[in-house]
């Protein structure tokens, strides 16, 4: 297998960030996933083309790259993103379980164009009943059940 050109694929990642804003699909954000030195996914930010605000960029190149591996984790993957990724997008991120990611400008650059996530930190540090948009318990004992049921499961996979 032959070493990552970390070069190559951030400029990828940047090239799909301009083709993505050029094209009015949405803000200027690419990225990639990498697998065995391949691009196995790609993703520009979407958000105004599909009306979708998770359509960010990370997250289309995981569905992408997942799609591509038909399996929902990124072993062995390396992801690439034009900037570093706001909070839905590390989740995502840590969900899809990659090895590594990249990124080239931060979250203090995005803030400067008026991509800025610092609000979203802030509110996650407050209690439920004080965020801006409540969040608000509701039949926490119905839900349980789910969850119970679940535990009990012998076809169920862990991920």
């Amino acid at each position: 297998m032959q070493p990552y050109n970390h070069n190559f694929f951030m400029q990828s990642a940047i090239q799909l960030a301009f083709e993505g804003m050029r094209s009015g699909q949405g803000g200027p954000f690419g990225a990639v996933v990498v697998k065995n030195s391949e691009i196995i996914g790609r993703g520009n930010n979407r958000v105004a083309l599909m009306l979708d605000p998770t359509a960010h960029a990370e997250v289309v190149a995981i569905r992408d790259a997942c799609q591509h591996l038909g399996h929902f984790q990124l072993d062995d993957c390396v992801l690439y993103t034009s900037c570093e990724p706001c909070p839905m997008c590390l989740g995502a991120i840590y969900w899809a379980r990659p090895k590594a990611f990249y990124f080239a400008c931060t979250k203090a650059d995005a803030a400067v164009i008026d991509f800025d996530d610092q609000f979203i930190y802030d509110e996650l540090k407050l209690p439920f009943a004080e965020r801006k948009i409540p969040a608000i318990p509701l039949l926490r004992e119905e839900g349980l059940k789910a969850f119970a049921e679940w535990r009990l499961r012998a076809d169920k996979f862990v991920y």
